[in-house]
């Protein structure tokens, strides 16, 4: 009989106390470990990624007993993985036979070229991130305030905060559509802003508060 050792992967705290994703994971995985008249020799490993960490630990601990069982590891979802170039590349070099219930074909020449694509696909994303911001600061959107409120000044009423307010989202809110677009969270596109330098509008880092406020900001 065949051993499996089950990973598993959400994105957030929230979706991980809540169990969303993972009940949708847990069957695909069940029903392709059953339907190669396998079993799944060991507790599940969960991996609740905040968004301000690179590293799985989860993933590791998984691919530990795959090595000290001769299990193989399963996941259920490798499409939703593979922007993820850090996990393809920890899984190619693991050494560690591996199975997606959605892609069961893949092997290690496609986790190569999966790692080659997330990779490139980041730095498209960075590049077009910097040149939408280059572009918004050509029309004039003042995009971060290195000294946060000691620059408003006196008498700056709503009615002109909330105008700034909303010409800073309009500058990155197209920046944020693109990144949603290609499957990224709320604490991802955070953690992307605030790698390519780029400031909130009182000059801070970006949480995924953060960006849903400035989503809400215009109206």
């Amino acid at each position: 009989m065949a051993k499996f050792v089950s990973y598993l992967r959400v994105s957030t705290a929230r979706q991980g106390r809540s169990g969303l994703g993972l009940e949708a994971q847990r069957e695909a995985v069940r029903a392709f470990v059953e339907g190669r008249a396998g079993k799944i020799i060991a507790p599940e490993f969960v991996e609740t990624e905040s968004g301000k960490r690179n590293d799985r630990p989860q993933l590791q601990a998984a691919l530990s007993r795959c090595k000290a069982t001769g299990a193989t590891l399963v996941v259920a979802k490798l499409d939703r993985l593979s922007r993820n170039a850090a996990f393809l590349l920890t899984l190619r070099d693991s050494g560690v036979p591996f199975v997606a219930a959605d892609m069961p074909e893949a092997n290690t020449l496609t986790i190569d070229i999966l790692a080659v694509v997330a990779q490139a696909e980041r730095e498209a994303i960075s590049a077009r991130t910097k040149a939408a911001l280059a572009a918004a600061k050509a029309r004039g959107v003042k995009l971060g305030n290195p000294r946060g409120s000691a620059n408003l000044k006196p008498g700056f009423g709503s009615a002109a905060a909330s105008e700034a307010a909303q010409s800073f989202a309009q500058g990155l809110l197209p920046m944020v559509s693109e990144l949603e677009a290609e499957g990224l969270s709320l604490n991802a596109i955070a953690r992307r802003f605030n790698d390519d330098g780029i400031r909130s509008r009182r000059g801070g880092v970006w949480t995924a508060k953060a960006i849903s406020n400035l989503k809400a900001a215009v109206i």
